[in-house]
Protein backbone atom coordinates (compact mmCIF):
# COMPACT_ATOMS: atom_id res chain seq x y z
CA UNK A 1 0.00 0.00 0.00
CA UNK A 2 1.48 3.30 -1.15
CA UNK A 3 2.02 6.24 1.58
CA UNK A 4 0.03 9.55 1.02
CA UNK A 5 2.85 12.04 1.07
CA UNK A 6 1.73 14.55 4.28
CA UNK A 7 2.90 17.55 1.94
CA UNK A 8 0.77 16.59 -0.69
CA UNK A 9 -2.23 16.35 1.82
CA UNK A 10 -1.36 19.60 2.83
CA UNK A 11 -1.81 21.21 -0.31
CA UNK A 12 -4.61 19.67 -1.80
CA UNK A 13 -6.01 20.94 1.29
CA UNK A 14 -5.41 24.56 1.01
CA UNK A 15 -6.44 24.51 -2.50
CA UNK A 16 -9.67 23.10 -2.01
CA UNK A 17 -10.12 25.71 1.04
CA UNK A 18 -9.08 28.36 -1.68
CA UNK A 19 -11.79 26.99 -4.16
CA UNK A 20 -14.39 26.86 -1.17
CA UNK A 21 -13.47 31.17 -0.56
CA UNK A 22 -13.84 31.36 -4.55
CA UNK A 23 -17.51 29.48 -4.95
CA UNK A 24 -18.88 31.41 -1.83
CA UNK A 25 -17.86 35.29 -3.24
CA UNK A 26 -18.58 33.86 -6.28
CA UNK A 27 -22.48 34.87 -5.06
CA UNK A 28 -21.48 38.42 -4.70
CA UNK A 29 -19.83 38.77 -7.88
CA UNK A 30 -22.90 37.62 -9.35
CA UNK A 31 -25.07 40.32 -7.27
CA UNK A 32 -22.76 43.30 -8.79
CA UNK A 33 -22.31 42.21 -11.98
CA UNK A 34 -18.50 41.26 -11.98
CA UNK A 35 -19.17 37.73 -12.78
CA UNK A 36 -16.30 37.55 -14.37
CA UNK A 37 -13.79 37.91 -11.44
CA UNK A 38 -14.62 34.13 -10.70
CA UNK A 39 -13.21 32.46 -13.67
CA UNK A 40 -10.07 34.46 -13.04
CA UNK A 41 -9.37 33.38 -9.70
CA UNK A 42 -10.10 29.93 -10.49
CA UNK A 43 -7.50 30.16 -13.20
CA UNK A 44 -5.03 31.68 -11.05
CA UNK A 45 -5.67 29.34 -8.83
CA UNK A 46 -5.37 26.48 -11.22
CA UNK A 47 -8.31 25.33 -11.88
CA UNK A 48 -8.65 24.23 -15.17
CA UNK A 49 -7.40 27.42 -16.99
CA UNK A 50 -8.03 26.19 -20.33
CA UNK A 51 -12.06 26.22 -19.25
CA UNK A 52 -11.69 29.00 -17.10
CA UNK A 53 -10.25 31.12 -20.43
CA UNK A 54 -13.21 30.19 -22.34
CA UNK A 55 -15.49 31.71 -19.44
CA UNK A 56 -13.35 34.89 -18.97
CA UNK A 57 -14.33 35.50 -22.73
CA UNK A 58 -17.64 34.58 -22.70
CA UNK A 59 -18.22 36.54 -19.55
CA UNK A 60 -15.89 39.43 -19.83
CA UNK A 61 -14.23 39.64 -23.53
CA UNK A 62 -17.41 39.49 -25.59
CA UNK A 63 -18.94 42.13 -23.25
CA UNK A 64 -15.83 44.53 -23.74
CA UNK A 65 -15.86 44.04 -27.47
CA UNK A 66 -19.96 44.69 -27.51
CA UNK A 67 -18.75 48.16 -26.44
CA UNK A 68 -15.84 48.39 -28.48
CA UNK A 69 -18.16 48.07 -31.44
CA UNK A 70 -20.43 50.01 -30.29
CA UNK A 71 -18.41 52.53 -29.66
CA UNK A 72 -16.67 52.49 -33.29
CA UNK A 73 -19.84 52.34 -34.83
CA UNK A 74 -21.38 55.81 -32.70
CA UNK A 75 -17.54 57.18 -33.94
CA UNK A 76 -18.09 56.49 -37.70
CA UNK A 77 -21.99 57.55 -37.60
CA UNK A 78 -22.30 60.08 -35.31
CA UNK A 79 -20.57 63.06 -37.97
CA UNK A 80 -23.06 62.08 -40.75
CA UNK A 81 -26.04 62.62 -38.68
CA UNK A 82 -26.89 66.41 -38.96
CA UNK A 83 -28.90 68.22 -36.26
CA UNK A 84 -30.40 71.96 -35.82
CA UNK A 85 -26.99 71.95 -33.30
CA UNK A 86 -24.40 70.30 -35.79
CA UNK A 87 -23.69 66.67 -35.91
CA UNK A 88 -24.30 64.74 -33.71
CA UNK A 89 -21.47 64.40 -30.92
CA UNK A 90 -19.04 61.49 -31.27
CA UNK A 91 -17.82 59.27 -28.22
CA UNK A 92 -14.54 61.77 -28.09
CA UNK A 93 -16.64 65.07 -27.83
CA UNK A 94 -19.00 63.40 -24.89
CA UNK A 95 -16.26 62.22 -23.17
CA UNK A 96 -14.32 66.06 -23.38
CA UNK A 97 -18.00 67.58 -21.62
CA UNK A 98 -17.63 64.65 -18.95
CA UNK A 99 -14.45 66.82 -18.31
CA UNK A 100 -15.96 70.06 -18.92
CA UNK A 101 -18.75 69.12 -16.12
CA UNK A 102 -16.08 67.95 -13.92
CA UNK A 103 -14.06 70.94 -14.27
CA UNK A 104 -17.21 73.51 -13.79
CA UNK A 105 -18.34 71.70 -10.56
CA UNK A 106 -14.10 72.07 -9.49
CA UNK A 107 -14.75 75.98 -10.31
CA UNK A 108 -18.44 76.06 -8.50
CA UNK A 109 -16.91 74.48 -5.45
CA UNK A 110 -14.19 76.94 -5.32
CA UNK A 111 -16.52 79.78 -5.39
CA UNK A 112 -18.14 78.35 -2.98
CA UNK A 113 -15.29 77.95 -0.53
CA UNK A 114 -14.39 81.22 -1.17
CA UNK A 115 -17.76 82.69 0.04
CA UNK A 116 -17.80 81.05 2.91
CA UNK A 117 -14.11 82.04 4.08
CA UNK A 118 -15.24 85.83 3.18
CA UNK A 119 -18.50 85.21 5.04
CA UNK A 120 -16.20 84.03 8.08
CA UNK A 121 -13.64 86.78 7.83
CA UNK A 122 -16.33 89.43 7.78
CA UNK A 123 -18.38 87.56 11.13
CA UNK A 124 -14.97 87.10 12.76
CA UNK A 125 -14.38 90.91 12.06
CA UNK A 126 -17.88 92.02 13.33
CA UNK A 127 -17.62 90.07 16.74
CA UNK A 128 -14.04 91.39 17.40
CA UNK A 129 -15.70 94.49 16.85
CA UNK A 130 -18.30 94.02 19.34
CA UNK A 131 -21.09 94.59 16.25
CA UNK A 132 -22.50 91.15 16.93
CA UNK A 133 -25.81 92.37 15.10
CA UNK A 134 -24.37 92.35 11.95
CA UNK A 135 -22.89 88.52 12.07
CA UNK A 136 -24.70 87.16 9.14
CA UNK A 137 -25.05 83.43 8.49
CA UNK A 138 -26.16 83.02 4.67
CA UNK A 139 -26.24 80.35 2.34
CA UNK A 140 -24.34 80.11 -0.87
CA UNK A 141 -26.68 80.21 -3.78
CA UNK A 142 -24.67 79.43 -6.52
CA UNK A 143 -25.91 77.81 -9.95
CA UNK A 144 -26.14 73.55 -8.97
CA UNK A 145 -23.36 71.47 -10.50
CA UNK A 146 -24.31 68.78 -12.21
CA UNK A 147 -23.45 66.63 -9.70
CA UNK A 148 -25.52 68.46 -7.82
CA UNK A 149 -28.35 67.67 -9.93
CA UNK A 150 -27.17 64.23 -9.82
CA UNK A 151 -27.93 63.70 -6.13
CA UNK A 152 -30.90 65.61 -6.05
CA UNK A 153 -32.35 63.42 -8.74
CA UNK A 154 -31.32 60.39 -6.57
CA UNK A 155 -32.62 61.56 -3.23
CA UNK A 156 -36.17 62.54 -4.82
CA UNK A 157 -36.33 59.18 -6.38
CA UNK A 158 -35.88 57.33 -3.14
CA UNK A 159 -38.32 59.42 -1.47
CA UNK A 160 -40.93 58.56 -4.00
CA UNK A 161 -39.92 54.88 -4.26
CA UNK A 162 -39.77 54.94 -0.28
CA UNK A 163 -43.68 56.28 -0.05
CA UNK A 164 -44.42 54.12 -2.90
CA UNK A 165 -43.45 50.88 -1.18
CA UNK A 166 -45.03 51.92 2.06
CA UNK A 167 -48.34 52.13 0.61
CA UNK A 168 -47.75 49.60 -2.05
CA UNK A 169 -46.60 46.68 0.42
CA UNK A 170 -49.30 46.92 2.98
CA UNK A 171 -51.94 47.05 0.06
CA UNK A 172 -50.16 43.73 -1.07
CA UNK A 173 -50.66 42.02 1.60
CA UNK A 174 -53.78 42.63 2.49
CA UNK A 175 -54.82 41.65 -1.55
CA UNK A 176 -52.80 38.55 -1.16
CA UNK A 177 -54.80 37.57 1.97
CA UNK A 178 -57.99 38.27 1.52
CA UNK A 179 -59.98 37.67 -1.75
CA UNK A 180 -62.58 40.34 -1.00
CA UNK A 181 -59.60 43.15 -0.43
CA UNK A 182 -58.12 41.62 -3.99
CA UNK A 183 -61.58 42.17 -5.81
CA UNK A 184 -61.71 45.82 -4.21
CA UNK A 185 -58.26 46.52 -5.36
CA UNK A 186 -57.96 45.36 -9.00
CA UNK A 187 -60.06 47.42 -10.16
CA UNK A 188 -58.57 50.19 -9.62
CA UNK A 189 -54.81 48.88 -9.83
CA UNK A 190 -55.98 48.09 -13.64
CA UNK A 191 -57.33 51.57 -14.29
CA UNK A 192 -54.16 53.93 -12.90
CA UNK A 193 -51.33 51.56 -13.12
CA UNK A 194 -51.37 52.57 -17.23
CA UNK A 195 -52.00 56.20 -16.65
CA UNK A 196 -48.51 58.10 -17.93
CA UNK A 197 -46.45 60.82 -14.91
CA UNK A 198 -47.47 63.69 -17.92
CA UNK A 199 -51.18 63.01 -16.70
CA UNK A 200 -50.22 62.31 -13.02
CA UNK A 201 -47.81 66.13 -13.22
CA UNK A 202 -50.25 68.72 -13.82
CA UNK A 203 -52.88 67.11 -10.96
CA UNK A 204 -50.32 66.83 -8.29
CA UNK A 205 -48.47 70.54 -9.11
CA UNK A 206 -51.73 72.02 -8.49
CA UNK A 207 -52.62 70.13 -5.37
CA UNK A 208 -49.46 70.29 -4.02
CA UNK A 209 -49.07 74.37 -4.79
CA UNK A 210 -52.56 74.56 -3.08
CA UNK A 211 -52.00 72.68 -0.33
CA UNK A 212 -48.25 72.84 0.50
CA UNK A 213 -46.93 75.62 2.70
CA UNK A 214 -42.79 77.59 1.25
CA UNK A 215 -41.58 77.34 4.50
CA UNK A 216 -42.22 73.65 4.93
CA UNK A 217 -39.73 70.94 5.25
CA UNK A 218 -39.39 70.51 1.80
CA UNK A 219 -39.18 72.41 -1.47
CA UNK A 220 -42.45 71.85 -2.95
CA UNK A 221 -40.80 71.38 -6.63
CA UNK A 222 -39.13 68.24 -4.74
CA UNK A 223 -42.58 66.87 -3.20
CA UNK A 224 -44.07 67.16 -6.78
CA UNK A 225 -41.35 64.96 -8.34
CA UNK A 226 -41.01 62.57 -5.39
CA UNK A 227 -45.18 62.35 -5.53
CA UNK A 228 -45.59 61.58 -9.15
CA UNK A 229 -42.81 58.93 -8.62
CA UNK A 230 -44.83 57.26 -5.82
CA UNK A 231 -48.44 57.92 -8.39
CA UNK A 232 -46.57 55.50 -11.41
CA UNK A 233 -43.97 53.16 -9.14
CA UNK A 234 -46.06 51.85 -7.05
CA UNK A 235 -47.94 49.55 -8.90
CA UNK A 236 -44.95 46.62 -9.92
CA UNK A 237 -44.96 46.37 -5.98
CA UNK A 238 -48.29 46.33 -5.37
CA UNK A 239 -48.95 43.11 -8.02
CA UNK A 240 -45.61 41.47 -7.65
CA UNK A 241 -46.73 41.53 -3.54
CA UNK A 242 -50.07 40.12 -3.90
CA UNK A 243 -49.23 37.60 -6.01
CA UNK A 244 -46.00 36.53 -3.40
CA UNK A 245 -48.59 36.50 -0.80
CA UNK A 246 -51.19 34.43 -2.73
CA UNK A 247 -48.70 31.95 -3.74
CA UNK A 248 -47.67 30.72 -0.21
CA UNK A 249 -47.85 27.15 0.24
CA UNK A 250 -51.48 26.13 1.48
CA UNK A 251 -49.69 23.93 3.99
CA UNK A 252 -48.07 26.65 5.68
CA UNK A 253 -51.00 28.45 5.82
CA UNK A 254 -52.89 25.27 7.65
CA UNK A 255 -50.06 25.12 10.24
CA UNK A 256 -50.72 29.04 10.80
CA UNK A 257 -54.00 27.95 11.91
CA UNK A 258 -53.57 24.95 13.94
CA UNK A 259 -51.17 27.28 15.87
CA UNK A 260 -53.78 29.84 15.83
CA UNK A 261 -51.30 32.42 15.17
CA UNK A 262 -52.70 36.27 14.95
CA UNK A 263 -52.41 38.58 11.74
CA UNK A 264 -49.69 40.40 12.94
CA UNK A 265 -47.79 37.20 13.42
CA UNK A 266 -49.06 35.69 10.75
CA UNK A 267 -48.07 38.27 8.66
CA UNK A 268 -44.22 38.91 10.21
CA UNK A 269 -43.28 35.14 10.83
CA UNK A 270 -44.93 33.41 7.83
CA UNK A 271 -46.13 35.94 5.02
CA UNK A 272 -43.33 38.04 4.83
CA UNK A 273 -40.57 35.29 4.69
CA UNK A 274 -42.23 33.75 2.43
CA UNK A 275 -42.91 36.21 -0.10
CA UNK A 276 -40.31 38.30 -0.33
CA UNK A 277 -38.54 37.27 -3.27
CA UNK A 278 -41.60 38.40 -5.18
CA UNK A 279 -41.40 41.57 -3.24
CA UNK A 280 -38.34 42.17 -4.14
CA UNK A 281 -38.71 41.46 -7.60
CA UNK A 282 -41.74 44.31 -7.48
CA UNK A 283 -39.43 46.49 -5.58
CA UNK A 284 -36.87 46.03 -8.57
CA UNK A 285 -39.22 46.78 -11.01
CA UNK A 286 -40.66 49.95 -9.23
CA UNK A 287 -36.95 51.42 -8.56
CA UNK A 288 -36.57 51.56 -12.33
CA UNK A 289 -40.38 52.95 -13.45
CA UNK A 290 -39.30 55.67 -10.97
CA UNK A 291 -36.47 56.47 -12.23
CA UNK A 292 -37.43 57.13 -15.65
CA UNK A 293 -40.81 58.67 -14.53
CA UNK A 294 -38.42 60.80 -12.65
CA UNK A 295 -36.26 62.26 -15.31
CA UNK A 296 -39.75 63.15 -17.52
CA UNK A 297 -40.99 65.03 -14.76
CA UNK A 298 -38.23 67.22 -13.62
CA UNK A 299 -37.92 68.01 -17.26
CA UNK A 300 -41.22 68.96 -17.86
CA UNK A 301 -41.76 70.34 -14.48
CA UNK A 302 -38.76 72.31 -14.56
CA UNK A 303 -37.51 70.67 -10.88
CA UNK A 304 -34.32 70.48 -10.17
CA UNK A 305 -32.36 67.22 -11.34
CA UNK A 306 -30.77 65.62 -14.20
CA UNK A 307 -33.90 65.90 -16.21
CA UNK A 308 -33.99 70.16 -15.94
CA UNK A 309 -30.02 69.55 -16.62
CA UNK A 310 -31.14 67.91 -20.45
CA UNK A 311 -34.30 70.45 -20.84
CA UNK A 312 -31.83 73.34 -19.52
CA UNK A 313 -28.93 72.19 -22.20
CA UNK A 314 -31.91 71.58 -24.74
CA UNK A 315 -32.77 75.53 -24.64
CA UNK A 316 -29.38 76.87 -24.70
CA UNK A 317 -28.91 75.44 -27.79
CA UNK A 318 -24.95 75.68 -27.81
CA UNK A 319 -22.36 73.98 -29.78
CA UNK A 320 -21.43 71.62 -26.55
CA UNK A 321 -25.31 71.04 -25.64
CA UNK A 322 -25.71 67.89 -27.41
CA UNK A 323 -23.41 66.26 -26.10
CA UNK A 324 -24.10 67.24 -22.58
CA UNK A 325 -27.13 65.69 -23.26
CA UNK A 326 -25.79 62.68 -24.47
CA UNK A 327 -23.43 62.82 -21.01
CA UNK A 328 -26.54 63.20 -19.44
CA UNK A 329 -27.99 60.03 -21.00
CA UNK A 330 -25.50 57.91 -20.36
CA UNK A 331 -25.20 59.22 -16.86
CA UNK A 332 -29.16 57.95 -16.51
CA UNK A 333 -28.46 54.83 -17.64
CA UNK A 334 -25.40 54.16 -15.56
CA UNK A 335 -27.05 54.93 -11.92
CA UNK A 336 -30.26 53.12 -13.60
CA UNK A 337 -27.67 50.15 -13.32
CA UNK A 338 -26.37 50.87 -9.81
CA UNK A 339 -29.62 51.02 -8.51
CA UNK A 340 -30.94 48.21 -9.77
CA UNK A 341 -27.40 45.93 -8.50
CA UNK A 342 -28.41 47.75 -5.24
CA UNK A 343 -32.29 46.27 -4.58
CA UNK A 344 -30.55 42.71 -6.23
CA UNK A 345 -27.98 42.76 -3.74
CA UNK A 346 -30.58 43.63 -0.82
CA UNK A 347 -32.68 41.05 -1.97
CA UNK A 348 -29.64 38.54 -1.94
CA UNK A 349 -29.04 39.33 1.99
CA UNK A 350 -32.78 39.30 2.97
CA UNK A 351 -34.10 35.94 0.71
CA UNK A 352 -32.83 32.71 0.03
CA UNK A 353 -32.72 32.82 -3.85
CA UNK A 354 -28.84 32.46 -4.00
CA UNK A 355 -26.96 30.13 -2.42
CA UNK A 356 -24.18 31.63 -0.39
Amino acid sequence: MTAIDPDTLDIEARRARRFTRINKADAWFQVMGLAWLTPILKALAGDNPRAQLSEIWRLLGVPVLAIGLFLLAWGTLAPKVQTSLGAVPGPVQVWEQVGALHADALREAEKEAAFYERQDARNAEHIANGDTDRVRDRVYTGKPTYYDQIWTSIQTVFFGFLLASIIAIPLGIMAGLSATANAALNPLIQIFKPVSPLAWLPIVTMIVSATYANDGLFAKSFLVSAITVTLCSLWPTLINTALGVASIDKDLVNVSKVLKMNTYTKITKLVLPSALPLIFTGLRLSLGVGWMVLIAAEMLAQNPGLGKFVWDEFQNGSSQSLARIMVAVLTIGIIGFILDRIMYALQSLFTFTNNR
